[in-house]
Formats: C-alpha cells, structure tokens, sequence
C-alpha cells in the first residue's frame, strides 16, 4: 500500500468515475483501474461497486476512505513541515448539530488554515448523523451534548462506534426567541410561560428517538409543534411566529444577526456540550485548532450572560 494508491482512491471517490479521476491524475484508465484492484486484492476488500453510470463506495470502502484521507493529511503536514512544500488543496470536514460557536470556530479555522486551495465541510445535521460521520470518518469531528437524559443512550452509541466524548463546556437550558416575542421582557422564563407558544425542535429523520434529539426537554407535552431542518429556517420561524426553542443560550450576534435572544428556563437541568473523535485515531493539525478554537469561543461564551 502506497500514499500514491490512496491518493488515486480518494480522488475516484471524489470524481465518482474512474474515467474522470484518471483525466485529472494524468494517467491512463487501464492503470488506475489496475492500481485499484491490486490495492484491492492487498488489503482484502472491495472499495468500490462498479457500475454504467460510475462508481460508489462500498461500506467497507468508505471506512477505508476515511482513515486514508487521514493519512493523507498527515503526509501532506510533514511535507510542508520538513520539506517546506504545500501540497494540494486542505480538506476538512466537522458534522455538528446546530451551535452558532461551532460556525464561528469553522470561519476561524479556514481563514487562519484554509490557504489559497481548500475543501472545507460543515454540516450541520441530525444527532444520528454526527456520530455516523465520525466513525466512519467522513468527518474529523462531531459536536453534540449531553445531559441525564439521553447520556446513557448517546455514550453507549458513541462506545459502539469506536468513538469518544470530550467535554467542552455545561450550560443551563434558554430559550432562544424573537426580541419581540412577549416573553423577551422576561428574566427567567418557566415552562408554563411557553405553552401558547409554538415549539419549533430539528428533524431527526429516521432516527426520531428522544434520545437523538437536539433540544433538551423534548418529551415535555407541546401543543403547537414545528419541524425544521435547518438553523436559518428555525430563526426565520422564531420571529415571524413568536415561537421558541430550548438549547445551550449560547448565540452569536454577528452570525444570526440582533432578532434572536436567549433568556434563560426555570428548570433542573443541564446540557454538556462537546466533541466527538474516534477513539483509537490521534487528531490532525486542523482538528486540533478547530478544537482550540471551540474553546476559545465557549471559554468566552461561559463568562459572558447570553440573555
């Protein structure tokens, strides 16, 4: 197995045609075909399914693909360290549910490392998703909470998939909503304030369990209920519906703008928010400042009163 061999699967992958991933290596179809199959037959498994309209990994093959494209970064690393040669464009993806810090660490990260070529991911999606993600290494790292009522079920899912949690920071439970929503001129909001109001939670697809959800407190009975998939949507809907939402408190006003507010939410509880990483993989250069950058930003957040 050569760096040379994972550099071709990686770019097949990303062409999703050998014919187009050949053109843009400079070598023949015959010979990346060939350097394939005799990665292939070393390492026991079939990365790709072939097909007429190109190729797609197979479950073992994305796995595979993962930790190559971590090696790959490594080698590039040591390259620009001790040889003094940038290689390529940097790539790096963080799959997180939807924090605001988690943008702005992002937006830090790629204006100090980006460089002037650069594949950089950020998705925010469902809780099953993250840890989907990072264990099969699509991504470096995931973002999520914990708390007493889904840790049990979360760390178990984490430990499954060869992953581990890392604290970041614990926060009481606010409510985000409009500025102009009559409880904004409340200090501390009860859950009985909020039952006029329409509760909006992120969709968890397939994986709907309680326990994958995003907002803390969502067994709690809701008569007006809205679904989202995306943080710009639920924002949108908490100002034009007066309608609110339970997380961390934590918001960003050059990123989402002066509408939304927290106010903080008379309940025991709490939320333990932090990254995800493969248990058995040390993290990248990138990874490592993306993770300094987070606790920059909540280190920050923490002494400061979101509401």
């Amino acid at each position: 197995m050569t760096l040379k061999q994972l550099s071709y699967i990686d770019e097949i992958a990303r062409r999703g045609t050998i014919t187009d991933a050949a053109r843009a290596l400079f070598i023949s179809q015959p010979s990346l075909t060939s350097a394939v199959h005799a990665l292939e037959k070393e390492i026991g498994i079939t990365i790709f399914s072939r097909s007429r309209d190109g190729v797609t990994l197979t479950p073992e093959g994305d796995r595979f693909l993962g930790m190559a494209r971590q090696l790959l970064e490594q080698a590039e690393l040591m390259e620009e360290m001790y040889a003094g040669e940038k290689k390529g464009r940097r790539r790096f993806s963080v799959s997180s549910q939807h924090y605001s810090f988690a943008v702005e660490a992002f937006v830090r990260l790629l204006k100090e490392y980006g460089g002037d070529e650069y594949e950089f991911h950020m998705r925010e999606t469902q809780t099953y998703d993250i840890i989907d993600d990072v264990s099969h290494l699509r991504s470096e790292i995931g973002i999520l909470y914990l708390n007493p009522f889904n840790e049990t079920v979360i760390r178990k899912t984490l430990h499954e998939n060869g992953l581990k949690f890392e604290p970041l920071f614990r926060a009481k439970p606010h409510v985000f909503l409009g500025k102009d929503n009559p409880l904004a001129a409340k200090k501390l909001i009860r859950l009985e304030d909020l039952a006029p109001y329409p509760r909006l939670s992120y969709e968890q697809g397939e994986h709907n369990s309680y326990y994958f959800a995003e907002e803390i407190l969502s067994t709690e009975e809701c008569r007006k209920e809205i679904i989202v998939r995306d943080r710009a949507t639920l924002f949108n809907l908490l100002v034009g519906l007066n309608g609110y939402t339970i997380c961390s408190g934590v918001i960003s006003e050059e990123l989402n703008g002066p509408q939304i507010i927290a106010r903080p939410l008379d309940v025991d509880d709490y939320m333990e928010i932090g990254y995800i990483l493969p248990s058995g993989n040390r993290p990248g250069t990138l990874t490592e400042n993306y993770i300094r950058y987070l606790r920059e930003l909540t280190d920050l957040s923490a002494d400061e009163d979101p509401g």
